[in-house]
């Protein structure tokens, strides 16, 4: 009996297994901002408020998990409407509640695409380049010596779309727990902004206006947001002098 033909559809079966989490995700992201754009909005939000803070009201242990489940969902699919569900977390919760609510499912959702990224194509890849040789090994072993100063700025620095610091991350092997940590706590900073916004939405929406989410770019928040960016790059800086210095 050929054992070698036998073992050729069950490695295949296998290969499809791992990177069905990630298809599925990519489809499912295409399909969705494709459907979806036009529906996860401001306006959408402005026309359902009464419905919405009347429920909350009535069953805010049910919405506070609806709310979770649905920013879940947006984060670890990609789908549009990622800032438009910050935004409603302060405007339903408040901002200490919905700062925790909008860190905790932001969290877990990008927990959940980095864990399907990895367990396929992100588990292939880093096992390449960790036998790969010349620049690309030379950059993952640069990444691994600083992995949680460079994870902290990839959340930091507001240019990284979140989904690239969801992704990237998986595909070179960073450890989960890493990725976990620097995920919660980076993107507090932005959590607060978002949610901040979000606590006077009734009164943007009072006056007939759309909430100005440029208020990030503002020098009074986006400057504490780059003393942080420093911060975290520090220690890169400091290895890069030290390895200067011993050459």
């Amino acid at each position: 009996m050929d054992h070698s033909t036998q073992g050729a559809p069950a490695g295949k079966t296998r290969a499809w297994t791992r990177h069905a989490p990630l298809a599925i995700i990519l489809v499912v992201a295409v399909i969705g901002y494709i459907t979806l754009r036009d529906y996860i909005t401001f306006d959408t939000l402005r026309d359902n408020r009464e419905a919405l803070l009347t429920f909350r009201d009535e069953n805010v242990l049910l919405m506070a998990l609806a709310f979770i489940g649905v920013y879940i969902t947006i984060v670890a699919f990609s789908l549009p409407g990622a800032a438009v569900a910050s935004v409603t977390g302060g405007f339903l919760f408040g901002l200490v509640l919905g700062t925790g609510l909008n860190v905790l499912s932001a969290s877990l959702g990008a927990c959940v695409i980095f864990l399907a990224a990895r367990w396929g194509l992100g588990q292939t890849l880093a096992a390449r380049i960790e036998t790969s040789e010349g620049t690309l090994k030379r950059l993952k072993t640069g990444l691994h010596d600083n992995e949680i100063s460079v994870l902290f700025l990839m959340r930091l620095v507001p240019a990284v779309p979140f989904f690239v610091a969801n992704l990237l991350p998986a595909m070179v092997g960073v450890k989960f727990i890493n990725f976990a940590l620097t995920t919660m706590l980076g993107i507090i900073p932005g959590a607060v902004v978002f949610t901040w916004i979000g606590v006077g939405l009734g009164e943007v929406f009072d006056r007939g206006e759309t909430p100005d989410l440029s208020l990030l770019w503002e020098p009074q928040i986006i400057g504490p947001i780059l003393g942080l960016c420093a911060l975290a790059a520090l220690p890169i800086l400091i290895k890069a002098l030290r390895g200067k210095k011993d050459i």
